[in-house]
C-alpha cells in the first residue's frame, strides 16, 4: 500500500495559478499510475487528470485541458498538479490517489480506478 500526502492548496484569485504536490511513501510510486480527482461541495468527486507509470502519458478532463497539467518525479516519489487560470468553479478538495491499474490511452479514469487517497488539500478560487 502506499501512502499519499498532498500539500499546496489554498487561496487565489480568478486567474491566478497554483501548483499541487503529493509526496508517496510505502510503496515505490512507479508500481502505480496516479491521478488527481476534485470534490467541490455538494459534488460528486470527479477526474481532473491522469498519468502513467512511466509519466511518459497524460490524460486530462476535457474542461480541464489547457489550463491543468499532471506530471510526476518517480525518483522524488512526488506527483503534481500544475492549475493554471484558476475559475471559482475549480474551488474544491484536491485528492491524489493512486491506481494499480495499467494506464491505457483513451481510458475514461474514474474515482473507481483509484485504490489509495490522500487526505485533500482544499483550493478555493475567489472571483
Amino acid at each position: 500500500q502506499v501512502q499519499l500526502v498532498e500539500s499546496g492548496g489554498g487561496l487565489v484569485q480568478a486567474g491566478g495559478s497554483l501548483k499541487l504536490s503529493c509526496a508517496a511513501s510505502g510503496r515505490t510510486l512507479s508500481a502505480y499510475a496516479m491521478g488527481w480527482l476534485r470534490q467541490g461541495t455538494g459534488k460528486e468527486r470527479e477526474f481532473v487528470g491522469a498519468i502513467s507509470r512511466s509519466g511518459m502519458r497524460t490524460s486530462h478532463a476535457d474542461s480541464l485541458k489547457g489550463r491543468f497539467t499532471i506530471s510526476r518525479d518517480n525518483a522524488k516519489n512526488m506527483v503534481y498538479l500544475q492549475m493554471n487560470s484558476l475559475k471559482p468553479e475549480d474551488t474544491a478538495v484536491y485528492y491524489c490517489a493512486a491506481s494499480p491499474r495499467p494506464y491505457l490511452s483513451d481510458y475514461v479514469w474514474g474515482a473507481r480506478d483509484f485504490a489509495s487517497w490522500g487526505q485533500g488539500t482544499q483550493v478555493t478560487v475567489s472571483s
